[in-house]
């Protein structure tokens, strides 16, 4: 299937209020190394952690969003990027199958959350890192891969959800999932709009971006070396690094509200605003 560009004018941008959940980063600190911005040498503040991860959620109260919370575990340090922990679509969740053993009790844990919320739960037979790696957008979902989720999972989601997987694969060890490297601005179907940066990416993949993707933005290495595409946009507002200064600047002309939020202390574990934040998709006029 083929994504046309936007019809959607900057003017015509719509805040949808979402559903999210989060996890308070109790336990945070560094003290294994699973990725190129994590150091065990340096030292890290979970007091500033905390801080930082409140501001974000008051931020997305302050937008309207129904922030739901898990409750942290001890020992589980990266529980706070909640995006890892599975993928929720119309009320059925596909849980995480974590790639390193430090992670793997993290998809039980939210596994057992989505069961919890009444959630119709399908536990994954093969690796993959939630939403880190699965984003989707209209009637279809962008895949990552390359670092962390197997391919077979891209199967095994489309037969979940019974939607189109769109494989992409990442080559660039510091953007190791695919929301570090794209964000979803639109997912209207039949508004799909994007932003990414190229060189995060195959040539065969960027060139699948570049033509689903016609009218997307393109940011710059400075911007999203500091995590500004981890983002979370709800249509219109788009919850970014604060350092992502052009980034704003290329929102703020394509018609988005950029909000920059401080989440430093959170990057030395390798996240930010999406990494802490899994959407939770309910079927519209459904509760769970």
């Amino acid at each position: 299937m083929t994504i046309t560009a936007p019809s959607t004018r900057a003017t015509d941008r719509i805040a949808t209020a979402m559903t999210v959940l989060m996890c308070r980063p109790t336990h945070f600190t560094v003290n294994y190394r699973i990725n190129p911005w994590m150091d065990p040498d340096c030292p890290t503040d979970t007091g500033r952690a905390v801080t930082q991860w409140e501001h974000l959620r008051e931020t997305y109260r302050g937008l309207g969003f129904d922030v739901r919370e898990i409750a942290p575990i001890a020992g589980l340090p990266d529980m706070v990027f909640a995006a890892n922990g599975g993928l929720v679509i119309d009320d059925v969740a596909y849980t995480a199958n974590f790639h390193f053993p430090q992670r793997q009790p993290e998809g039980p844990a939210y596994g057992a959350w989505f069961a919890s919320a009444g959630l119709t739960v399908h536990w994954a037979q093969f690796v993959n890192e939630g939403e880190g790696d699965f984003l989707p957008i209209g009637d279809v979902i962008l895949a990552g891969h390359g670092f962390r989720t197997d391919t077979a999972s891209h199967d095994e989601a489309a037969r979940v959800f019974g939607r189109e997987v769109v494989p992409l694969r990442l080559v660039r060890p510091e953007f190791y999932h695919l929301d570090t490297a794209l964000a979803v601005l639109d997912r209207r179907p039949g508004h799909e709009h994007v932003a990414y940066l190229p060189g995060a990416f195959s040539a065969a993949s960027l060139a699948e971006l570049r033509r689903r993707f016609p009218d997307a933005i393109e940011v710059s290495e400075a911007d999203a070396a500091v995590f500004g595409l981890n983002a979370v946009c709800d249509g219109l507002h788009v919850v970014t690094a604060a350092a992502a200064t052009g980034f704003h600047a290329q929102l703020r002309d394509h018609g988005y509200t950029p909000i920059g939020v401080d989440l430093t202390e959170l990057l030395l574990g390798g996240g930010g605003a999406k990494c802490c934040t899994l959407e939770l998709r309910s079927v519209p006029g459904k509760e769970f």
